[in-house]
């Protein structure tokens, strides 16, 4: 191993890049972690994959137009003690 490194053309950051994807900081609720990581070892993935795809689920739910089948649900959940 040499002595000294030179790192005046070294770069922060990830080793290889992913594409698509942002390294994040995220705090959650100790119970909604444990939650998904109980459920990702069940079901053999990680658990970061299946908040992704919870999040996604989400995003895709609240992007669909509001039926009135669904509103009739809703006002009744709402309505009911």
């Amino acid at each position: 191993m040499k002595k000294e490194y030179n790192f005046t053309k070294a770069k922060r950051g990830a080793v290889i890049p992913q594409k698509g994807k942002t390294r994040i900081t995220i705090f959650l609720d100790n119970d909604v972690l444990e939650e998904f990581r109980s459920h990702a070892e069940t079901a053999g993935h990680g658990y970061q994959t299946m908040i992704n795809n919870a999040l996604r689920e989400y995003l895709d739910m609240s992007r669909k137009p509001l039926t009135e089948s669904t509103l009739r649900r809703i006002i009744q959940e709402e309505l009911s003690p």
